[in-house]
């Protein structure tokens, strides 16, 4: 399979949609526009492959953060999506290794990854790429204050 890895364009927006589709994200085109444009930055990437004869068939997007206890960045993978029929095919693999150079070229030192705990195959995948298991993550979500016993939002 021949494809081809670039930078993500406001034009994508549809063809990113579905790829985070396969993941279960309902994102509206409209919203991954937004994003694409919000994103546009030095410290962040969306990337795609492109397939030569279906088009875009995933999606990587990486952050970069600077470290304060340390010299260099954290690059942070926040979404690689592959649409269904191009699973196991070296879409990922491909993706991960961009943002890997992307993340690389920016002085990061580490590049991190989450993925929810029922993603086992998703696991495997990144480990198989020498990703390790690492420290824990806490999350808090954001709940609106509760006004005159009404949620506010």
């Amino acid at each position: 399979m021949k494809f081809t890895v670039r930078r993500a364009e406001a034009g994508d927006a549809a063809a990113i949609a579905v790829c985070l589709a396969a993941l279960g994200y309902a994102t509206p085109p409209a919203l991954v526009a937004e994003k694409l444009y919000t994103l546009g930055s030095s410290s962040d990437a969306v990337l795609v492959v492109e397939d030569s004869t279906t088009g875009i068939v995933g999606v990587v997007s990486v952050h970069l953060v600077p470290l304060f206890h340390a010299a260099g960045n954290l690059a942070r993978l926040t979404a690689l999506a592959i649409v269904p029929g191009h699973q196991r095919k070296g879409v990922g693999r491909t993706l991960v290794t961009a943002a890997e150079a992307f993340a690389w070229e920016h002085d990061c030192r580490r590049v991190e990854v989450t993925s929810g705990d029922h993603r086992e195959d998703a696991h495997r995948f990144y480990h198989a790429l020498g990703y390790e298991m690492d420290e824990r993550r806490f999350i808090k979500h954001y709940q609106a204050p509760i006004v005159g016993g009404l949620t506010s939002a």
